[in-house]
């Protein structure tokens, strides 16, 4: 780097896109999070307690998200589709594909965190005159979401990164939004380095709320 001059000042007037761009990174973070885990849950107990269609279906699902490039299953919900005259935005693209690869990692962090909780428990619930679905929610998945805190939260981090593949398609991302303006000034190493420094505080304020809202639900 001998005799790099260093422009920050274009870094700094192109702050607001690149700040756009991140609130569009954790706009999708948190939906397809949420999405993830809620196509998670059924097909961890599928995986773990059923049989049948429901749990081929929660295998076949797993196998594909975790067992193909993340950027291949983007371009499959983006253009593929397309070939079927199925056009969705590239907004929409990402969101489908990080929700879709976060359910496939989700799904086997509960399994083993259902794996974690003795059998008897559901049996007790049941016992006690609580649903099939009641039990789940107040007995078995409190106790799973304990164990598997830190593996959960790693995937949503990893689920945040993976919406970097938006400027592939062309979505204004923090990525994209950072691969525009430099292209338009050149300034790679800056741009890329102040990017770099965004999604390394996007993931830790991730990790900090995580945290807060695990003392808050199990403070005791």
């Amino acid at each position: 780097m001998n005799g790099y001059q260093f422009y920050w000042s274009i870094v700094w007037d192109s702050l607001p896109l690149l700040l756009a761009g991140a609130w569009v990174t954790v706009q999708i973070t948190l939906l397809a999070f949420i999405i993830g885990t809620l196509i998670a849950m059924p097909m961890a107990v599928a995986r773990q307690h059923g049989e049948g269609w429901a749990y081929r279906f929660s295998t076949c699902w797993v196998e594909l998200s975790r067992n193909t490039p993340a950027v291949f299953q983007l371009y499959v919900f983006y253009f593929g589709l397309g070939a079927f005259h199925i056009n969705i935005s590239s907004y929409a693209a990402v969101l489908i594909s990080v929700s879709f690869n976060n359910a496939g990692y989700m799904t086997e962090i509960f399994r083993g965190g259902l794996s974690a909780i003795p059998r008897q428990q559901l049996p007790a619930a049941r016992s006690l005159g609580m649903t099939g679905a009641q039990s789940f929610i107040h007995v078995i998945f409190p106790q799973m979401f304990k164990v598997i805190f830190l593996a959960y939260v790693t995937q949503g981090i990893w689920g945040m990164l993976n919406t970097s593949l938006g400027m592939l398609v062309g979505l204004p991302e923090l990525s994209g939004a950072t691969q525009y303006a430099q292209s338009n000034s050149f300034r790679t190493f800056e741009f890329f380095l102040v990017t770099a420094l965004i999604y390394y505080l996007i993931a830790k304020a991730l990790q900090f709320s995580a945290q807060l809202a695990f003392r808050l639900v199990y403070r005791s």
